[in-house]
């Protein structure tokens, strides 16, 4: 049996060193690497040519999406030279461990029904700000067969071109909204325990965690609008849970204060879940973090439901 082509693509703008180590984990490793790139100003382009990368730099007069510079690079593949079997798709902040591209292939060769794998993400530098702590623990998910890939993942190119790809318009949860779409169709989804990929989420500011995880919440508010309804229900739960904890005791909180002072008692409902989730095996950091999240992913559901109806224009939700 022949070796399955393996191809890679990158996608980034304006991560400078991070995008250098990225496309260097990936030297003698592939066939054929991609750069996609969404209006850099740093000289991605130029470091990405001397990587020995292809190159595709996005048209800035349409919204630039992960799922957009993802497609391209696939696009690139697909309409020049041979197509690879096997597409690795990274972020450019992110560069692949020894090993990963190796397993990850193996996996898919003897799970023909497996559309995509990923692994751990693990941060570079987990212990330079107490926001590394929180991402890092997040990237922790459960290994074995999940509704969803990661962002970086190995994706059989007969599963991407069967669904079409990525879907452009989704500007946040785009890899869980293909996912939806592969299971449909009859492929599983695996997360192997594996390390995948090194990422530098360099984050220093408590802004920047809010505008991450008001994300989030806004790729909520986009999945229920897709795939809401049964039998998926889709982000149902999370988006559930973010405006209860978020938006819920808070209000019933601050209203009844109108009232009574007592009323603001009931948020202590927020260090008693936090509790609960500890004494479920969360960590104090991570619990903490869990709950005090639900507030910006409140708002960030709120935001995409506001755009939802009244048209208004989308934008991306960058925190770096």
């Amino acid at each position: 049996m022949s070796r399955p082509k393996l191809a890679a693509v990158a996608i980034g703008r304006n991560e400078g060193e991070r995008l250098v180590r990225s496309l260097a984990s990936f030297q003698g490793r592939v066939d054929r690497l991609v750069y996609v790139d969404s209006g850099s100003t740093d000289g991605s382009v130029e470091a990405a040519l001397t990587a020995g990368a292809e190159v595709v730099e996005l048209d800035p007069a349409t919204l630039f999406t992960v799922s957009r510079a993802r497609n391209a690079g696939f696009q690139k593949l697909a309409e020049t030279g041979e197509k690879p079997d096997l597409v690795q798709f990274v972020d450019g902040d992110c560069e692949v461990r020894d090993g990963w591209l190796e397993t990850a292939a193996a996996f898919l060769a003897e799970h023909p029904d497996v559309a995509a794998v990923s692994g751990r993400r693990r941060e570079r530098y987990p212990d330079a700000t107490l926001w590394n702590r929180v991402i890092d623990a997040e990237w922790d998910a459960p290994v074995g067969e999940a509704k969803a890939c990661a962002g970086d993942a190995m994706i059989r190119t007969e599963a991407f071109e069967a669904v079409g790809g990525f879907d452009p318009d989704t500007i946040v949860g785009e890899e869980a909204e293909m996912c939806v779409r592969m299971r449909r169709a009859g492929w599983r989804i695996w997360r192997l325990d594996a390390e995948m990929t090194l990422h530098d989420v360099a984050m220093t500011k408590v802004s920047q965690w809010w505008r991450r995880t008001r994300r989030v919440g806004y790729g909520y508010g986009e999945a229920v609008a897709l795939y809401g309804a049964p039998p998926e229900r889709h982000k149902v739960p999370e988006t559930r849970r973010a405006l209860m904890w978020g938006i819920g005791v808070p209000a019933v909180a601050l209203i009844g204060a109108l009232f009574t002072p007592w009323a603001l008692l009931v948020m202590l409902a927020w260090p008693v879940q936090m509790l609960r989730m500890i004494a479920k095996g969360e960590t104090p950091l991570r619990s903490t973090f869990l709950v005090l999240g639900k507030l910006p992913e409140a708002l960030g559901i709120i935001e995409f439901w506001y755009k939802h109806w009244t048209s208004a224009e989308r934008k991306r939700i960058d925190y770096k």
